[in-house]
């Protein structure tokens, strides 16, 4: 029991260097064998813990998704179809009356029937086709469509004009000695017998063509009209209009000519004097013709050439013009044989109806307002076909719809922006009612932006209905973004989506604003959608607060609905940052996120400031509880404001929101102390001090232990206090409370595996080799969470150091469970003391005969079956302490050997040095096991010298002992300054021989500094040397004379030598009257 105690003494001897954690817990007089104290069960309820871990485990959880900004594609979670968005009937077109009815199906008839040009291939070209679509559009029974279209064939035809626009040419031939031409255009309408047809006399005003003049719309033409000469060009730009009454659409065609003009007679008289002409032959001659008889009777001299260079002529039949219309370009044509043409001209033909025999027509009806009617209605049958509540259809026409609408745009000579309007004008009101694919509607408004820009303007009440039309549209947008989070909800991609295209229709609405001359908003668009977002948000906001947090209700049973509503506050402004907050700035230049930010902020803070103030005189543990849960989530949300770069926290209304919650933290924070002793008393009291698992060493309790250290440090990064003074007193505490957590652990651990029963002959305990890992694993997880346990310090404090009081706690706690690991590897080392004493005595008994490594081997393979049991069941840091706990108990189990046995040979020591350098080796294990610094330092050094020594002579353990105590000397600088000497004894002449070498630092005798100096020596005794300070006195020779080593330490100290050089002579003593030996 002795050897033991002396064995834990060694291996624990310096561990009392400083005061320890432990020290101060237990300032009180409390037995060894006292129980470990047990928490308080008022602190929350008895019971094991468990369940206030679980709350607190749900609480970090909320938090592990509040690090850092959100990420779109975590939040973009859901693909399934959008949320149905509010439809109202009354919102789209007015219903229209039976008589209205009428006509306009009798308009929709007569435009199938009297349909003229070619028809394209999408196009149904079937009129029988067309009239029974028609029949299924407007609901009519077999008898009375039968009817309507016997009506409508009745009636009269149409009048037919074609619109032509005469746009450019390009590579036309150079006629002229520049290299240029001038070119002009002739162009009319020819029978098909190609005789011009002669005007009518009430037609005469129609030729007011000006040459220069900007029309304000399309000429009528009389048979010819002409358009200005473009000087020096050969790619010349005309965009002129003209209009041609046709007469049959079927032969009819037009004829274009193409000239270089060569003088200054002017064109447009030319023309007048039509009727001067006689005699023509074939049409080209007959427009050349033209030219000449009027310059004939010109200004011009008779006698001049007048002669036009022809560029080149097309032949159009009207028949072959598409329904539609076309712009493209027709290649230039000779008007003979002998002619030599180049290049192409750009033409925009339309053949449209002028006058038409139907109701709609004589009662006013414009075609502008007939195609509105026809296309709502239209639109509202071919929707009917899809899903009942589809909401991406993009307005899909079938191709009889679509052939109605082009044969009565075209003949009611509609432009392309009519057209536009009017597709937009009926879509967004039909979406009113019936939701449509957003995609669908900003094409219509790009298409509409594109023709704005080339026309520019409509009439007036063209206009007035566009304007009312964004009007409407604009309202009902607002009024879907007042409940965004209803239609659009952010975990949506399909309603995000929708979203993203709603808010580019109304963008490009507000870039329609400046061109309106009646502006359809009476405030700027994004003005209107920002009153719209803010009004949305009190909305949503109070409709929660009604839900989960009445203020009807008192308020302990408030508290828990206001927690819910901060979280579902925070996860809402996830949306906004993630997913809102770029489409609104990117489209329409809103910052949303920031204006529901200020908002939902300003109205969650005022709830929380007045909950406070009801609860703070009714602080329960309950309450303390609830109002902790509720700061972290305030918390939360002032600190994702903070964590976005260029935001400053300090304005927010949530700044000093932490004041009226400190005394509820407080009392929450002494819970958690309690509970967590109640959690670790439990975890241990079902341990079985056996590894979790195979790839574990440690036992349940320590992953329980490391578990509640971790959720301690996890709970104070979410507090994260402002308040710097106040954060160091609850830092403080709650690392005393964890420190004072481990250490009960610890002395839990203790007693639990002292009540175990020991195997007998067990050498190595798994229990404790258990408690052992439990114990380290403790120590990295309560240092991890301490140091996590930083408060800010202020402008005092250091980046990235921990505040004082925290680092000396950690120290403190440190060094405890370091003394606790040492004292668990002195329990594990000490059952291994017999065995080791048996195998070193085997050693030191072996005789000589037997090699060395004979000797050791026994005690090496002991060590090494030892040694793997321990490798199996300890992690590498407390291997290392039992490594070096049983290095230490093999150097006292060789040093007690070597006590045992004296007067012993030289080659015992020289096997037990053998045995030592096996051991070395060994221990150090190619570096795999202790280093060789810390093999050989400590009992190493004064077991190697005491076997080295024993190996030595008598004359060479002398001469070491002296040299030994010259090393002890002190070197210190003395005031009288240093003498070196070199001396040796002749034994066999009884004579000292002293060399005097030199002086240093001697005290200056002369008045010039310098002294003469001139040694002296004389044998003494060594009672007359005071400044001798040797402990111990040394052995004499036979004649009773000092050694030399002896006699050279008293010349170097000693008084002076009477001579510099020469024997040793008698003197006496002056100390005590006594002779010197």
């Amino acid at each position: 029991m002795s050897t033991l105690l002396e064995i834990k003494s060694s291996v624990l001897r310096q561990v009392q260097v400083c005061p320890s954690f432990r020290r101060r817990t237990e300032e009180e007089p409390a037995s060894s064998n006292a129980d470990p104290p047990e928490p308080t069960a008022a602190a929350w309820k008895p019971g094991d813990g468990v369940e206030f871990f679980s709350q607190m485990r749900l609480i970090l959880k909320k938090g592990e998704g509040r690090q850092g900004l959100p990420c779109p594609e975590v939040l973009l979670c859901s693909s399934s179809p959008a949320p149905a968005e509010p439809v109202d009937p009354s919102r789209g077109l007015r219903t229209l009356s039976q008589e209205e009815v009428d006509m306009l199906y009798e308009e929709a008839l007569y435009t199938v029937l009297h349909r003229a040009g070619t028809m394209g291939p999408d196009q149904v070209d079937d009129e029988e086709a067309l009239l029974s679509y028609l029949q299924q559009v407007f609901g009519t029974s077999p008898e009375e469509h039968a009817a309507a279209v016997e009506r409508v064939k009745r009636a009269k035809a149409p009048t037919y004009a074609l619109k032509v626009s005469v746009v450019r040419a390009k590579n036309l031939l150079a006629k002229d000695p520049n290299g240029f031409s001038d070119p002009y255009c002739m162009l009319g309408i020819l029978p098909a017998s190609g005789a011009v047809r002669e005007p009518s006399p009430h037609k005469e005003q129609r030729f007011s063509f000006r040459k220069g003049s900007k029309r304000g719309g399309p000429l009528p033409a009389k048979c010819i009209q002409v358009t200005e000469v473009k000087s020096s060009t050969l790619n010349p730009v005309w965009k002129e209009h003209f209009l041609f009454e046709i007469e049959d659409v079927g032969t009819d065609q037009l004829h274009l000519d193409i000239w270089d003009h060569d003088d200054d007679v002017s064109l447009v008289e030319a023309c007048r004097k039509l009727n001067e002409v006689i005699g023509l032959k074939g049409v080209s001659r007959y427009f050349k013709q033209i030219v000449k008889s009027a310059r004939a009777n010109g200004t011009a001299g008779p006698t001049e050439d007048h002669t036009d260079d022809f560029l080149g002529c097309l032949n159009i039949p009207v028949r072959e013009v598409p329904v539609a219309g076309e712009d493209r370009w027709f290649k230039l044509e000779p008007r003979s044989s002998a002619s030599r043409v180049q290049g192409d001209c750009q033409l925009v033909l339309k053949l449209i109806t002028t006058q038409r025999d139907t109701n709609m027509s004589q009662r006013g009806r414009s075609g502008f307002l007939s195609y509105l009617l026809l296309l709502s209605r239209l639109l509202q049958f071919e929707h009917r076909a899809e899903e009942p509540n589809s909401s991406s259809w993009r307005g899909e026409l079938s191709g009889p719809a679509a052939t109605v609408l082009c044969l009565h745009g075209a003949q009611s000579n509609l432009s392309a922006l009519q057209l536009a309007v009017l597709h937009w004008q009926v879509s967004s009101r039909h979406h009113q009612t019936r939701t449509l694919d957003y995609g669908y509607l900003l094409g219509l408004l790009e298409d509409l932006q594109a023709h704005w820009e080339e026309a520019g303007s409509l009439p007036q009440e063209q206009e007035e209905g566009l304007a009312d039309s964004f009007s409407a549209f604009s309202e009902f947008g607002l009024q879907l973004l007042r409940q965004l989070r209803d239609y659009f909800p952010a975990t949506n991609s399909t309603a995000v989506y929708r979203l993203e295209l709603l808010l580019k229709c109304l963008g490009k609405l507000q870039l329609f604003q400046p061109s309106f001359e009646i502006c359809p908003f009476e405030t700027e668009l994004n003005m209107d959608i920002a009153a719209a977002l803010k009004r949305g948000n009190r909305e949503w906001f109070d409709k929660l607060l009604n839900t989960q947090s009445p203020r009807e209700q008192p308020g302990p049973q408030r508290l828990a609905g206001l927690v819910k509503l901060a979280d579902t506050i925070y996860e809402d402004l996830q949306s906004c940052y993630g997913i809102y907050a770029s489409l609104f700035h990117s489209i329409i230049k809103v910052d949303f996120f920031t204006l529901t930010f200020r908002q939902l902020e300003r109205l969650v803070a005022e709830e929380a400031w007045v909950l406070t103030e009801e609860l703070s005189p009714k602080m329960t543990l309950e309450v303390a509880s609830g109002l902790f849960e509720l700061y972290l989530s305030l918390a939360d949300i002032q600190r994702f404001w903070s964590s976005i770069p260029g935001r400053d926290s300090r304005s927010l209304a949530l700044a000093g929101i932490h004041a009226p919650f400190l005394p509820a933290v407080k009392l929450w924070l002494q819970v958690l102390r309690d509970q967590t002793k109640w959690r670790l008393q439990g975890a241990v009291d079902v341990d079985t001090l056996e590894p979790m698992d195979a790839s574990s060493k440690h036992s349940s309790s320590a992953a329980t232990a490391s578990l509640c250290f971790s959720h301690i440090q996890e709970l104070w990064a979410c507090l994260a206090w402002p308040d710097p003074a106040q954060a160091q007193t609850l830092g403080t505490q709650l690392s005393q409370d964890l420190c004072e957590a481990a250490l009960f652990y610890t002395e839990l651990l203790r007693k639990k595996v002292d009540a175990q029963p020991g195997a007998a002959g067990e050498a190595v305990s798994e229990p404790l080799c258990v408690v052992l890992n439990d114990v380290e694993l403790l120590r990295k997880a309560a240092g991890q969470a301490l140091r996590g346990l930083a408060w800010p310090e202020g402008a005092a404090g250091l980046e990235g150091t921990l505040p004082r009081p925290l680092l000396s706690c950690t120290q403190a706690l440190d060094e405890d469970l370091q003394r606790e690991a040492r004292t668990v590897t002195a329990h594990l080392t000490s059952k291994m003391v017999g065995d080791v004493r048996k195998y070193v005595q085997h050693v030191s008994l072996s005789p000589d005969s037997i090699q060395n490594d004979e000797a050791v081997a026994p005690l090496l393979k002991y060590l090494d079956e030892k040694l793997a049991l321990l490798n199996a069941s300890l992690v590498k840091e407390n291997l290392s302490r039992v490594l070096e706990a049983l290095w230490e108990l093999l150097l006292q189990a060789i040093l007690q050997a070597l006590g045992a046995n004296r007067d012993v040979s030289a080659d015992f020591y020289g096997r037990f040095h053998f045995t030592l350098e096996a051991l070395v080796n060994f221990f150090h294990a190619e570096g795999q096991g202790l280093p060789l610094e810390s093999l050989r330092d400590g009992s190493y050094k004064r077991l190697e010298e005491e076997l080295r020594l024993h190996q030595c002579s008598t004359r060479e353990c002398i001469e070491q002992y002296y040299l030994d105590k010259l090393k002890q000397r002190s070197l210190e600088h003395n005031r009288f300054g240093r003498l070196s000497v070199r001396c040796h004894y002749e034994a066999a002449e009884q004579r000292l021989a002293v060399e005097v070498l030199h002086a240093a630092d001697l005290l200056p005798l002369d008045a010039n500094a310098p002294c003469q100096q001139r040694p002296a020596a004389a044998v003494a005794p060594a009672c007359c040397s005071p400044s001798w300070t040797m402990t111990g006195c040394p052995p004499t020779t036979s004649r009773g004379r000092q050694p030399w080593a002896w006699a050279a330490l008293a010349a170097s100290r000693g008084p002076r030598w009477e001579g510099a050089r020469g024997p040793a002579s008698r003197s006496r003593c002056t100390c005590a009257g006594r002779e010197p030996r």
